[in-house]
């Protein structure tokens, strides 16, 4: 079985869902060279250094340091992992962890788990919730990390107060640099307000590029170290970069599938009236990779002006939706509602498990359509019956098939979802790799939590 995840735009095409609510032919061919264009341009920044997500899985050592030190900080026996991050510093981690550790992980015994910790991702400052994890996860069986470019993320910093205050209450301060990692800013080249934590405790410290956003690190020590004190796949995930890479190093529309994702996106929005892109897997293991999309695709393409400098508000809507889920509490909108959406099924073709129905409750002949069938049958047939019922609706559908969920296919998803993105961002013309309103938010919340003046 080939591992190469496959992209079908067949039901975004206009002889699926009709001129109106559909891509013709033409409009492929009307587009391929200003794609092409694009392509020239972001090839030379990424030979010029400016965007360096492209080139992370490259970094060998890189992840020799990670695993490395993954190596040391496992030899201690912690039983919990907790990051401390928040947007592109957790989402990542979240859905490496979705994907391709076992449903309910946590729950496992520490053998079931290969004597890898728990993980927990506190992407958020719920004071209840991060206060409960605190006593779940006792400093002396937790190794913490913290994770931002800046270190000066309000949230983040304030998550970072309250554990290095329990490790030295509980531990001392010389215990700090065995239960805190730091992910930031390269030293030389950037501040950052976590090298002088570093310092102070004399702490294990990771390097994100300076040319990397947060929403683009996953391949990064930001995902990476996560990745390795679980356990995973790192160098599975580096080869599935690298199989994506080469599909996307060509400038044709129609043979770069990250391209085609975007051309797609771009013309349903700017000229069928789909602003919004609902991401819909078809499985447990990928949902939290459709909320990793939602932040990559709205913080990169939502910009008020171009790069020409004009008022555009551009962007797509990004939604996260699941299959089979939301079939019973959205797809109600999505068919009758008002056609303004692009529909991505994500669909895996091979499940890792087989689940077969038994011959039960037999006195009821209307469960006989169910009763010898599996599990995944029923999965097959319900992500075909959505696409078809959309299709009957004409609402087009982009769909995305991964052979099976594994560290080689996972990241070939993530890594085209990144390309497609900065393609994208050409063809809105906007800034794709900056975040003005989201940094003007940073700003107000900083004043509003300055001690008053008297």
């Amino acid at each position: 079985m080939t591992l190469d995840i496959k992209v079908d735009i067949s039901r975004c095409k206009s002889v699926a869902v009709g001129a109106e609510h559909g891509i013709a032919p033409a409009e492929l061919r009307e587009i391929a060279p200003r794609v092409e264009a694009a392509h020239e341009i972001l090839a030379q920044e990424r030979r010029d250094g400016d965007y360096g997500f492209y080139d992370l899985y490259k970094a060998a050592d890189v992840f020799d340091d990670v695993e490395n030190a993954a190596d040391a900080f496992l030899a201690k026996g912690y039983d919990n992992l907790v990051i401390l991050g928040i947007g592109g510093s957790a989402l990542g981690t979240t859905a490496l962890v979705t994907a391709l550790k076992p449903p309910f992980y946590n729950t496992l015994t520490k053998r079931s788990r290969g004597g890898h910790p728990r993980i927990f991702v506190m992407d958020n400052i719920d004071p209840v919730s991060f206060r409960q994890m605190m006593r779940v996860c006792q400093p002396k069986k937790t190794l913490y990390n913290v994770i931002s470019k800046s270190g000066s993320t309000a949230e983040t910093v304030t998550q970072l107060l309250i554990v290095v205050g329990a490790i030295e209450k509980k531990l001392g301060k010389d215990a700090v640099k065995d239960h805190l990692v730091v992910t930031t800013n390269p030293r030389g080249e950037a501040k950052s307000l976590l090298h002088p934590v570093t310092d102070h405790y004399g702490l294990t410290e990771f390097a994100v590029p300076l040319n990397v956003g947060g929403r683009f690190s996953v391949f990064s020590p930001v995902g990476m170290f996560p990745a390795a004190m679980l356990g995973m796949d790192i160098e599975g995930m580096r080869a599935g970069c690298e199989a994506m890479d080469r599909r996307c190093s060509t400038p044709s529309l129609m043979e770069n599938p990250a391209y085609l994702r975007a051309a797609v996106q771009y013309l349903a929005d700017t000229r069928k009236g789909k602003v919004m892109s609902v991401m819909m897997p078809y499985s447990d293991a990928l949902r939290d990779a459709a909320d990793w999309y939602r932040q990559l695709w709205a913080e990169s393409l939502g910009k008020r002006v171009s790069l020409d400098g004009e008022e555009v508000y551009a962007g797509q809507t990004p939604i996260k939706a699941l299959g089979v889920t939301d079939q019973h509490s959205q797809v109600q909108l999505y068919r009758e509602g008002p056609n303004n959406k692009l529909f991505n099924i994500i669909e895996v073709r091979r499940f890792e498990k087989t689940l077969r129905i038994p011959q039960a409750l037999e006195s009821i002949p209307e469960f006989d359509y169910l009763r010898g069938a599996s599990m995944n049958k029923l999965m097959a047939a319900e992500v075909r019956a959505t696409m078809d019922a959309l299709k009957e609706s004409v609402r087009p559908v982009s769909r995305v098939v991964l052979p099976r969920v594994n560290a080689h296919t996972v990241a070939q998803l993530l890594y085209m979802l990144e390309v497609e993105t900065a393609m994208a961002g050409r063809l809105y013309n906007v800034q794709t790799f900056n975040q003005p309103g989201v940094e003007e938010g940073k700003r107000i919340a900083r004043a509003l939590m300055a001690p008053k003046s008297e």
